[in-house]
């Protein structure tokens, strides 16, 4: 790790004093607080105005208690959570994750992450993020309608288009997303964009189910043009199948890569031949199985048990979409092992700090995910606009402006990161980036804002 200045260092000592046990919202603000040394040591009057001190508490953090009746008329509680971080330069903005994972660290490390991922984007959205232990996985669609209508009973007092406006992450899926609209139109008596992620019958956005697959694609192929490379030729893994995995997949195959490995958290799968998507889609999104039945529907393709071996696989990019902090300092070695040029964060933190360290030590192409996994929030962002003019643009539209976005998350981290004498290092530049944007605006609006 390298070593804080006096002054950030006693910030992050009283950090530490606040969120007691807190290992995940500790471990995203002392990365971002080392990136940030070379921008106070020229900004005397962000160190004044207190910036640093304000950016590491939220402005507003809640939980509460969620009740529902399950399918056998048992009453089920569980804890719902919602931290709005940032509203320096828009509306909190950021997802909802229904996961038995989720605590209050969890919550304001992604919130934390959002302020800085929202600012590069270059969209007015500040940064928020909420959540629930309720695990959707094998509760019926009733069960999941029942509590989604309890949890947004009480986060509708807290939310609103112009104020906070989530949207689905980890188990929230366009199921909870339309229930959860489906109550807060109900107890506001108003249809408004509210919610990020709807169906596109009510108000959804085209890409966005795609949008960050395709966005972390999109960035790793600048991160490649700019070493005079591109995607295409090249063999990827990538790590998880949900979501963000699929089309991070779907994206990097119809631009010329070969994927060969993908997992879940029971094992990972290798298929040399290039990873069959179709078969995928119907295993985990229509029939809901685990990543092992690939095997049974797809010639010479093999199952491994145990989601961290995926790292042991040769490939020249590595993309972990899964979770956070699953490619660590091991799975560094072995990739590095095995030659890999490029790794691009598709998940929310999921190298960890020595794993980061060795990768740029050993000059891999590193992506991190604030910047490489945007494109989720800026479509999210675009569905705002749209909804706010009552118009609904086409894919090919969003996914032009999604494609700009990114470019330019990418030269900006670049800029930056030359600009402060790290030339190439997109970690130090992306955290710079997103923050003199948000610093800037907490500057001029005063330190009661």
């Amino acid at each position: 790790m390298a070593k804080l200045s006096a002054y950030i260092a006693d910030i992050y000592e009283q950090v530490e004093k606040r969120n007691t046990g807190e290992a995940e919202f500790l471990q995203a603000v002392r990365e971002v607080f080392e990136s940030l040394e070379p921008v106070l040591e020229q900004r005397s009057d962000l160190v004044q105005a207190g910036v640093m001190e304000r950016l590491a508490e939220p402005e507003r953090m809640v939980s509460f208690r969620v009740s529902w009746v399950d399918d056998q008329h048992k009453v089920q509680v569980n804890r719902g959570y919602r931290v709005q971080f940032s509203s320096a330069i828009g509306p909190y903005k950021g997802g909802i994750r229904f996961h038995p994972s989720v605590n209050a660290s969890v919550i304001k490390f992604l919130g934390f992450e959002q302020t800085f991922k929202n600012s590069l984007t270059g969209l007015p959205m500040g940064g928020g993020k909420g959540g629930s232990d309720f695990d959707p996985k094998g509760k019926s669609d009733q069960e999941v309608m029942r509590f989604c209508q309890s949890f947004m009973t009480e986060l509708s007092k807290h939310i609103g288009p112009n104020t906070d406006v989530p949207a689905g992450d980890i188990g929230v899926g366009a199921r909870e997303v339309g229930y959860m609209f489906g109550q807060y139109k109900r107890l506001a008596n108003e249809f408004t964009g509210v919610l990020t992620g709807k169906g596109l019958s009510y108000g959804g956005s085209l890409v966005r189910t795609e949008a960050t697959g395709f966005g972390i694609c999109y960035f790793t192929n600048e991160m490649l043009i700019n070493a005079g490379e591109q995607l295409a030729g090249k063999t990827v893994v990538v790590s998880g199948s949900g979501n963000v995995a699929t089309y991070t997949v779907q994206k990097a195959t119809e631009m010329g890569a070969k994927v060969i490995a993908m997992s879940d958290s029971s094992g990972y799968i290798v298929d040399l031949q290039g990873i069959n998507l179709d078969v995928v889609k119907q295993i985990k999104e229509v029939e809901r199985l685990r990543i092992s039945e690939y095997v049974n529907r797809v010639n010479g393709a093999e199952f491994t048990p145990g989601c961290a071996g995926i790292w042991t696989v040769p490939c020249d990019i590595a993309l972990p979409c899964a979770t956070q902090n699953e490619l660590d300092k091991t799975a560094a070695e072995a990739l590095l092992a095995n030659g890999v040029k490029v790794v691009t964060e598709g998940a929310n933190m999921p190298s960890t700090p020595e794993a980061v360290e060795l990768l740029q030590a050993n000059g891999v192409l590193f992506g991190p995910a604030k910047a490489a996994n945007a494109g989720g929030v800026a479509t999210s962002g675009l569905e705002m606009s749209q909804n706010s003019l009552r118009l609904s643009w086409s894919f090919e539209e969003v996914d032009e402006r999604l494609k700009v976005i990114m470019k330019s998350i990418f030269a900006n981290a670049l800029a930056a990161s030359k600009q402060y004498g790290y030339a190439g290092n997109l970690v130090i530049g992306a955290n710079i980036a997103g923050f003199q944007k948000v610093a800037e605006a907490m500057k001029w609006q005063g330190i009661a804002y």
